[in-house]
């Protein structure tokens, strides 16, 4: 039987990364999430899900303290300062880039700054089971200790660290310790390099240290180039760094979110991996990075997307691997999940889900690609109006809805999906971006409206219903407000219906009847705000907005789902959709709203 995990709220939790992976730091500053190097390998470091053989980096002082923590001004670097009854030390912690952008390993670095007094501190870099697939051994080599956990090899460095003398054979496995007392102005290191089946480079700690600092530069200059001048400029900027943190650099593909199986309640049994990468995230996120200026993701996203489609054929899926595969069947593991809520798995089901919102969202990503200037390939611009075409004759089938239910309906979100690729279908034909049959897909989009008009809307409920035929809601349709399907009469009633039932506060749920099994879903809440704001309701919208951002933890991060009663964070996190429903909340007040309501955010 698993032993019980953590019990760490989600929202004590800063992530950092590198492009690559992430780690999740705790306000102590004990690291209980690191998959090595990758994001997707299995994690050496998850005492996250698995309090006893889960692993952790641990650094704090010996005695008793109190934490205050912080971003580094413009970057993922995360400051924790420790205040103590007899001094003071600053812990900086990043996952560091190289000179020339990501590094080919994984290189943690912890740097430690005595600010004042005298403060003794400890450390443990304690790997753990990758969640019971493997048993890690220290091997003693020429250059030093090399712990090994299947594929996966990483060393301990660092400067006046105060390592102690390892034991190999120790019962509680290869852990590596030390100790060291900080003083006014004194400077130690600890890191940690990681690679996976490939040797591994043993750094030099100055050359660490000194990366720090890169890596911090690197983040701020990234920051100069993002360009946003609106309401809540810092809070738009957090969660735009917040969200690169998930843009997989290595392919352009953008993670759902950083972590796996993380609960949606405590009944457990709704636990994913969220390590994939989603075709509407990458629509919302392509859609982001255009409106603030970043042209390289933009790019690399559209094209990994565009690539990874072709190799797959012509029938899309919902989500894909980072690296472009399909996303495999969940595989479980005999781990206890976090508070002991499981299951833990790896993969995902809905892999294989006929979700024909996609059509809408990569038609989406091109129009915004070609809209900010830039012109579609051959091959992409057939891709495109067979998509269209393909739009046209499947419409009319059930699938699976947004939110990926096991019963296939006629799904109103999804018959909107459709709508809105052959509106922008249509656009790009027009411009002559892509090849095609404007004059079908404009019959066939008002084919669509018309059937939705008939059956997706309730006169009794006085809104857009979660399918046709059916009277439960669904926040979904909230999206096509700003899509542009619908910024009237109708869409303003469907958000008071949804704010009566699944409202609270707020915060909303995903749709009818899915509070008995999980928490408020925090992306619903920030499509509540945009639809307000693109309907006129610009006072509630405002009102709205500034309740939400509270609701981020202490260093601005939202995860999947907060808990109405309590503010307690549900869900894989640091979550994309959330993020991205913020940006978009935000870009779209700033263009909507009257600058009168804006002044002073």
């Amino acid at each position: 039987m698993p032993a019980v995990s953590t019990d760490r709220p989600l929202a004590s939790y800063a992530p950092i990364g590198d492009g690559r992976t992430v780690a999740l730091i705790g306000t102590d500053g004990r690291i209980d999430w690191l998959p090595l190097p990758g994001l997707t390998d299995l994690p050496v470091f998850a005492r996250l899900l698995d309090d006893e053989t889960g692993g952790c980096v641990e650094l704090q002082p010996t005695a008793a303290f109190r934490t205050e923590r912080r971003y580094v001004p413009e970057t993922n670097v995360l400051e924790t300062t420790f205040i103590t009854e007899s001094g003071t030390v600053r812990v900086t912690d990043a996952l560091v880039s190289g000179v020339a952008g990501r590094l080919p390993w994984a290189e943690l670095a912890r740097r430690i700054d005595g600010v004042d007094g005298d403060v003794a501190m400890r450390w443990c870099v304690r790997p753990g089971s990758s969640l019971q697939t493997a048993a890690p051994w220290l091997e003693r080599t020429q250059h030093g200790d090399v712990i090994r956990s299947g594929a996966t090899a990483l060393a301990v460095v660092g400067f006046d660290h105060g390592p102690a003398p390892t034991e190999p054979e120790s019962l509680a496995g290869p852990l590596q310790e030390g100790s060291f007392t900080t003083s006014p102005g004194s400077r130690h290191l600890l890191a940690l390099a990681a690679t996976h089946g490939e040797p591994l480079h043993l750094p030099d700690p100055r050359n660490v240290d000194h990366g720090i600092d890169r890596t911090v530069q690197s983040w701020q200059h990234w920051s100069s180039v993002f360009s946003y001048d609106g309401p809540w400029s810092a809070q738009v900027q957090r969660n735009a760094l917040a969200l690169k943190l998930l843009i997989h650099s290595p392919s352009g593909a953008i993670a759902a979110a950083a972590t796996t199986s993380l609960p949606e309640s405590p009944q457990g049994g709704k636990n994913w991996d969220y390590r994939h990468a989603w075709i509407r995230d990458l629509a919302y996120t392509t859609h982001a990075l255009v409106r603030f200026g970043l042209r390289e993701e933009t790019h690399a996203a559209l094209s990994w997307l565009l690539r990874t489609i072709r190799d797959h054929g012509s029938d899309l899926h919902v989500m894909y691997t980072l690296d472009g595969a399909l996303v495999p069947e969940p595989h479980e593991y005999d781990v206890a999940g976090w508070r002991g809520i499981g299951p833990v798995v790896t993969g995902n089901p809905a892999g294989g889900q006929l979700q024909l919102g996609v059509y809408g969202d990569l038609m989406a990503i091109c129009r915004t690609y070609v809209d900010a200037g830039n012109v579609l390939d051959v091959e992409t611009a057939r891709l495109l109006a067979g998509v269209a075409d393909r739009t046209c004759d499947v419409w009319r089938n059930p699938d699976s809805g947004m939110w990926e239910l096991p019963d296939e309906h006629h799904y109103t979100s999804s018959k909107m999906g459709c709508w809105k690729a052959l509106e922008d279908a249509i656009a790009l034909a027009e411009t002559g971006a892509i090849p095609g049959s404007a004059d079908r897909w404009r019959a066939e989009r008002d084919r669509i409206r018309a059937w939705i008009d008939e059956h997706c809307w309730s006169e009794s409920r006085g809104a857009y219903v979660l399918h046709a035929g059916s009277d439960r809601l669904d926040a979904s349709v909230l999206l096509h407000a700003p899509s542009g399907f619908d910024r009237g009469e109708r869409m303003s009633a469907t958000i008071d219906a949804l704010s009566v039932e699944l409202g609270a506060g707020a915060l909303m749920y995903r749709y009818s009847g899915v509070a008995a099994e999980e928490k408020t879903f925090v992306a619903c809440a920030f499509w509540r705000v945009e639809a307000l704001a693109c309907v006129g309701r610009h006072d509630e919208a405002l009102a709205h907005m500034e309740k939400l951002i509270e609701h981020a933890n202490d260093v601005g991060i939202y995860a999947e789902m907060i808990d109405a009663d309590d503010g307690s964070a549900w869900g894989n996190t640091p979550q994309a959709l959330s993020h991205l429903a913020f940006l978009s909340a935000a870009m779209t007040i700033r263009d909507i709203v009257p600058a009168e309501l804006l002044q002073g955010r």
